[in-house]
């Protein structure tokens, strides 16, 4: 007998290979839509909508019979979408519990979830089975969600439900019940088996949970004995629970080569929404979104986009890919689309009471994102220093928000800046005793009050990029009495004076 603190919820999706395509293609549900499995001319229907079995399409007819029909769309199976599809809807399954068990058939997805002692978390079964039933039609799949105490009870029970019902909750003890009126099909049955039953004019659960036990262990062994279990609801399981991987990614593989960016960007839309639905169902936004683009003829373009905070406006990715895309077009025609996107905090600002609405951190990564496309890409970012002592020993680097706990800004002692000078000026000096005593800078003559240095520096002899500097730091006088603080330096190889910074 099943143990009483044992409750289990089945997730079954009929027609997957069907829904897995246009979960992503919405414009597409409400025709006649079938897919084809196999190779041409041997191609079969694997999978069909509901407006397609009203025109009397079935599976298994071949590619002849279906173009008989008129305005009847035909789609070729894709195990990769499918792959992606199973992957969101064990996410799905996992936000509820961290126990769930893949059961999946060749054209249908079935999974069960351990939810034993989950009802302090998501309320009653019912209440359970109705959230988990809008999280799974959030995603576009069309799915129906059983509870029951006995695992295989509910999986029977998820597969004979009738089309117009699609959550059921088997109370404790009634399950032999709730499966007497189901056919005999919503086992898995083998080919004899089938026929066995057929011939004893056994055609429900019911009927087989009345066969008398020894009798039918004699005519059938012991898979008698468990079928017999299982059209009772007394069948036990051993769980095998797999665990779900968070992965935010969207597969699409396009009925037509894309060359135009707008219609590119309506499809990225669809994937768009659901990578943020996925990420706030997790309290979560999205820090990166990597596009992969396959291009007919075989090629890959890929492209990164990572704004300087997390987000959830799509608005905001749609603007951002498509700057990028239009820096970087792709050389062909798009055949398929892959989005990846890279999980993040959600991005919390608490201001005071008096302070000034701050400027929307999406505004500056648009604004660098136009920047970029006319300056390029490696003239916009935030200085950072290299390990170097050579001039101009920065690079640009992204601009990124650290994170942790920002540091208590206090009243800072005034200190001297500088003002670099880009590119340094060309400037003529007279030395005495080896130091600066006058120089030209501006057309203006400065006579020299104070000198320090000189510091010398050199480096990268290895290679083409060889360095060596004199650095002075000089206080001057003109003519007129104007002051002039400056850093100076020279080349010894060149024997040429530039004035390369001024101080403040």
């Amino acid at each position: 007998m099943t143990n009483h603190s044992e409750l289990y919820a089945c997730l079954y999706a009929r027609e997957f290979p069907g829904q897995a395509l246009l979960r992503l293609r919405p414009e597409m549900r409400s025709r006649p839509c079938v897919v084809m499995e196999g190779s041409p001319p041997l191609e079969r229907v694997c999978s069909l909508n509901t407006r397609a079995r009203l025109l009397q399409v079935v599976h298994g007819m071949t590619r002849v019979e279906v173009d008989t029909f008129s305005n009847l769309v035909v789609l070729s199976r894709s195990r990769e979408v499918e792959m992606a599809t199973k992957a969101i809807l064990l996410e799905c399954a996992g936000s509820f519990s961290p126990r769930v068990e893949e059961r999946n058939e060749d054209t249908t997805f079935l999974c069960g979830i351990d939810i034993s002692g989950t009802q302090s978390l998501f309320g009653t079964s019912e209440m359970l089975a109705q959230s988990l039933l809008q999280r799974v039609q959030a995603v576009g799949i069309s799915a129906r969600v059983t509870v029951s105490k006995n695992f295989h009870t509910a999986i029977c029970v998820a597969k004979g439900l009738p089309p117009n019902t699609a959550v059921r909750v088997v109370s404790p003890g009634e399950e032999a019940t709730a499966l007497a009126s189901l056919p005999i099909a919503a086992l898995d049955l083998t080919e004899i088996q089938t026929e066995t039953f057929a011939i004893w004019g056994i055609h429900s659960l019911g009927m087989l949970a009345a066969l008398p036990e020894k009798e039918l262990i004699a005519r059938m062994g012991q898979d008698g004995k468990r079928l017999r279990q299982l059209a009772r609801g007394e069948a036990t399981h051993l769980f095998q629970p797999v665990e779900p991987l968070c992965t935010l990614a969207e597969r699409i593989e396009l009925d037509a080569p894309v060359e135009l960016l707008e219609s590119l960007l309506f499809v990225v839309g669809v994937m768009l929404d659901q990578l943020i639905l996925r990420a706030k169902a997790r309290i979560l936004a999205l820090a990166s979104v990597i596009i992969t683009l396959t291009l007919d003829g075989g090629g890959i373009h890929t492209q990164a986009v990572r704004p300087a905070l997390p987000s959830t406006d799509k608005q905001l990715w749609i603007k951002l890919l498509h700057l990028d895309l239009e820096a970087h077009p792709p050389q062909a025609a798009i055949v398929a689309i892959g989005l990846d996107a890279e999980p993040g905090s959600t991005s919390k600002v608490q201001l005071g009471l008096f302070s000034p609405q701050l400027p929307d951190a999406a505004f500056l990564d648009v604004t660098l994102a136009r920047i970029r496309a006319i300056v390029g890409e490696d003239c916009v970012g935030r200085a950072i220093l290299e390990d170097t002592h050579a001039a101009e020993g920065f690079r640009l680097g992204p601009f990124a928000v650290p994170s942790g706990v920002p540091a208590l800004i206090g009243s800072p002692a005034p200190r001297l800046s500088m003002r670099q000078l880009r590119p340094p000026r060309l400037a003529y000096v007279t030395l005495q005793d080896s130091r600066p005593v006058m120089f030209f800078y501006c057309e203006r003559r400065y006579n020299v009050q104070q000198a320090y240095g000189p510091w010398l520096a050199s480096g990268d002899w290895w290679n083409k990029t060889l360095w060596r500097l004199e650095q002075w730091d000089l206080i001057a006088c003109a003519q007129d009495g104007a002051t002039l603080y400056c850093c100076m330096v020279r080349n010894p190889m060149r024997n040429q004076w530039q004035m390369t910074a001024l101080y403040d």
